[in-house]
């Protein structure tokens, strides 16, 4: 009855404010095939409520566009709202007092009852009082494998990084490119991060850097996941393509054998037409260590000088939470709900098995909730560097990563 209750309230708070339509630009990086589809469902959703949604997505990735989000906001011209990763890339904004308050809206809908895992509100939360609308659970620890790509090889589909490994040369042999790696940094040291935890584990992981434990990160067990990584650069050293979306097509098209990619890439394969379990493969974990961060999206919204869009960006904030918007973009998006009590009878195998890897509770935060934008850049820096230039030896790359981690806050 509980849950009824805070639906019914939730659908309250949205109907009885929308008498007046009100526009919001809102801005986010989703421009891939898969992910204008996604979005799509919000917009759908707040225009069929009786507000405008105003679309102002920024091309590139989101180290291209949190600048642009940032200074606007700064410089006095805020949006209605705006995408952020869950974590802390919008915590200096909301310790200036240039982000609006949602701690009414939360309450009324029970948010704090109804969002899973706690760790998604806590990162939305300042001084008690809550200023983001999380909308969805991304993982990054996957590898996206093409059937056909392996096919052709005439090898089986691995079932987990080593025979992933042992296959390429197979995979070359046939003008397949191994492992798919686009240019932006933030893609090398995400595959990075899905190595160190799946293969090292969890509590490596966390000790590198939640503990920010230099030590560790110098260590034998990391020394072991910049082995990897090196046989990663190697794999991918044919992959010339610039974002993350274009890499994914060469999985699609079977030009290379596989990406590590978030569960975002599942709305590539989605608009492709492609199924899971018979077009393409995903290994959560590698194959080796399930487990699955818990990144994603959040809506924060800049305080405006206008009382009605103040009303519209809480009935946005409202209606991004509900089961059915939950349930419509999070099923496009290939991301996981941020609620447990809404009905995915329709998701894929791949996402399946993220829900069930989630109802365990093998979970990790993500980096961006655990070191802050700064520290987070130096890593992507480091690791674009390391995947471009053969000459920097995994000794080396560890040597300048564990210095960044014990500077680390």
């Amino acid at each position: 009855m509980r849950s009824l209750g805070i639906l019914l309230g939730a659908t309250a708070l949205v109907a009885a404010t929308s008498a007046g339509a009100t526009e919001l630009e809102v801005t986010h990086w989703w421009t891939s095939g898969g992910e204008a589809a996604a979005v799509s469902e919000l917009a759908k959703a707040f225009n069929a409520s009786g507000d405008v949604w105003v679309d102002g997505a920024i091309a590139g990735s989101g180290g291209v566009a949190r600048p642009i989000m940032i200074s606007r906001i700064i410089g006095g011209d805020p949006m209605g709202a705006t995408q952020f990763n869950h974590g802390r890339q919008a915590e200096e904004l909301v310790e200036a007092g240039l982000m609006q308050d949602l701690t009414d809206v939360a309450d009324a809908q029970g948010w704090k009852d109804i969002i899973h895992p706690s760790s998604l509100l806590e990162a939305c939360t300042l001084d008690g009082k809550i200023y983001c609308a999380p909308v969805n659970i991304h993982s990054w620890q996957w590898l996206w494998l093409s059937n056909a790509a392996f096919e052709k090889a005439g090898v089986a589909v691995p079932t987990n990084w080593d025979e992933f490994v042992a296959a390429a040369p197979a995979l070359e042999a046939q003008g397949i490119i191994p492992l798919a790696v686009g240019q932006q940094s933030w893609q090398t040291s995400g595959a990075f991060n899905v190595l160190m935890v799946s293969l090292a584990g969890k509590d490596i992981f966390l000790q590198v850097y939640d503990e920010k434990n230099a030590e560790v990160a110098a260590g034998p067990d990391v020394a072991r996941v910049f082995k990897a990584a090196d046989d990663a650069r190697k794999m991918s050293a044919k992959s010339s393509v610039q974002d993350w979306n274009q890499a994914t097509n060469l999985v699609i098209t079977g030009q290379a054998g596989g990406q590590i990619m978030g569960d975002w890439a599942q709305g590539e394969f989605q608009v492709a037409n492609q199924v899971a379990g018979e077009d393409y493969t995903c290994l959560p974990g590698l194959g080796v260590n399930e487990i699955i961060s818990t990144g994603g999206d959040a809506f924060y919204f800049p305080k405006l000088n206008d009382a009605e869009k103040t009303e519209a960006q809480k009935r946005l904030a409202a209606l991004l939470v509900t089961p059915e918007v939950q349930v419509g973009f999070n099923l496009k998006k290939g991301s996981l709900p941020i609620r447990g009590d809404v009905d995915l009878a329709a998701a894929n195998d791949c996402m399946k098995k993220g829900l069930d890897i989630l109802a365990k509770g093998n979970v990790i935060p993500d980096p961006n909730q655990l070191m802050s934008p700064d520290s987070i850049g130096q890593i992507n820096d480091l690791f674009v560097e390391f995947f471009n230039d053969a000459s920097i030896t995994p000794e080396d790359a560890q040597a300048r990563f564990a210095e960044i981690v014990g500077n680390a806050d």
